[in-house]
């Protein structure tokens, strides 16, 4: 399923998330074609079935409406700067996974610091956000995809740094400053730290919280933000920050009700960035969903939950085929999505790892599918369906080897 913001001109939405009997639409199927089309679905529907397999010419088409979903939020910390991408993703990618070794050090040795009743190492922790922020202006998609790939230890630290590493790059895909970046980077590092604080046993529980728990859960926000207030050297701002990511758009998050322009950019980020990686990731009292999954659930929450913008700006950052997702081709390989296109976002770069019957590929093969590339038939590449994540093993650290 594909979410209505992520739809482009020229594809076959085979199947709606209602009955069709409930739309104005008087045929089973159709080629979007016109804005009309697009509006009437962003009205009835959040997700449709896209056919891959069909698909008319764009040329003639019109491209979608500029903006978007309106926001409560102050936006000018958007839009200073393009960043362009240095390194391709191949050559970011040993840097990337030296940076996130680093990360996670420093992550790790910080949490077991304020476990044995010590301070934080400001210098250490702006020196890793420093290194992630670094390989994410290079190339976002390298650490990104290695992120996605690597086996994660500690949830509670590995949630930590790679909520960094996806504010990170969300902030260089909306265009901020990269002072702000950084900022990002330093927020989702540490507005979790104050769960040191919390019983072990409460956050390793795998049944539902009571009331009581919830409530003592809730309070690792205010034992974070007593943390960084007490940590000389850390961006003045943080303590304040790390209130946020538990807000939510309508009033109804914690610690302190805010709601819409006063949880901030920074906040509304934090919050839609905490939840998609908890929604992603192997928790000790949860399964992980697929990313288009947690996708189609925030998109639920927009306007309610999360401010609407950040939300649809979040969904193309993340894109139809999030990097590390395994895909078949039509030829019948199987791949792994290494690259967005943001322009063609069906078309992303792919590295081939499995031929049609399911041999390894050596050396792997990278396709890009925006540029052509024929089947021997004569046909273009193009990806077939996503497939089960983990349904084969892929090594993070051996990816380009």
């Amino acid at each position: 399923m594909v979410p209505v913001l992520e739809l482009e001109f020229g594809m076959y939405v085979a199947e709606l998330d209602r009955p069709w009997t409930e739309t104005p639409f008087q045929f089973q199927g159709f080629f979007l074609q016109t804005r009309e089309q697009l509006e009437t679905l962003k009205k009835f529907c959040k997700t449709v079935l896209v056919d891959l397999d069909r698909r008319e010419t764009v040329e003639h088409l019109p491209k979608p409406p500029a903006g978007g979903a309106s926001s409560a939020l102050d936006l000018s910390r958007t839009g200073k700067k393009k960043h362009a991408e240095v390194a391709p993703v191949e050559h970011e990618y040993a840097r990337a996974s030296a940076m996130h070794a680093a990360g996670m050090a420093v992550v790790n040795d910080a949490f077991a610091a304020l476990r044995a009743g010590k301070t934080l190492e400001a210098n250490r922790v702006t020196e890793a956000v420093n290194g992630i922020t670094e390989s994410v202006m290079r190339n976002a998609d390298a650490l990104l995809l290695f992120t996605q790939l690597q086996s994660k230890g500690d949830y509670t630290q590995s949630h930590a740094l790679d909520v960094s590493v996806y504010m990170t790059a969300f902030g260089r895909f909306l265009e901020m400053s990269i002072d702000d970046i950084r900022l990002l980077g330093h927020v989702g590092l540490l507005q979790d730290v104050g769960k040191v604080r919390l019983p072990d046993a409460l956050i390793e529980k795998r049944e539902r919280l009571t009331r009581e728990e919830f409530e003592l859960a809730k309070s690792h926000v205010v034992h974070s933000a007593e943390i960084l207030n007490a940590t000389p050297g850390l961006p003045p701002a943080l303590a304040e920050l790390a209130f946020l990511h538990h807000e939510r758009h309508d009033g109804s998050g914690y610690p302190k009700g805010l709601r819409g322009r006063d949880i901030g950019l920074v906040g509304s980020i934090a919050g839609i960035v905490d939840t998609f990686d908890a929604l992603t990731a192997r928790r000790p009292y949860g399964e992980p969903v697929a990313p288009s999954t947690a996708l189609g659930m925030i998109y639920k929450w927009r306007g309610t939950l999360f401010d609407a913008y950040v939300v649809e700006q979040f969904i193309r950052f993340v894109g139809i085929f999030p990097l590390g997702s395994l895909i078949e081709l039509n030829s019948g390989e199987v791949g792994i999505v290494i690259t967005q296109n943001l322009d063609l976002r069906l078309q992303p770069r792919v590295m081939v790892i499995r031929d049609a019957n399911g041999n390894p590929w050596k050396p792997q093969k990278l396709v890009d599918l925006s540029r052509g590339h024929k089947l021997g038939s004569g046909e273009l590449y193009r990806i077939k369906r996503t497939l089960e994540f983990g349904r084969i093993p892929v090594s993070a650290e051996t990816l380009f080897s």
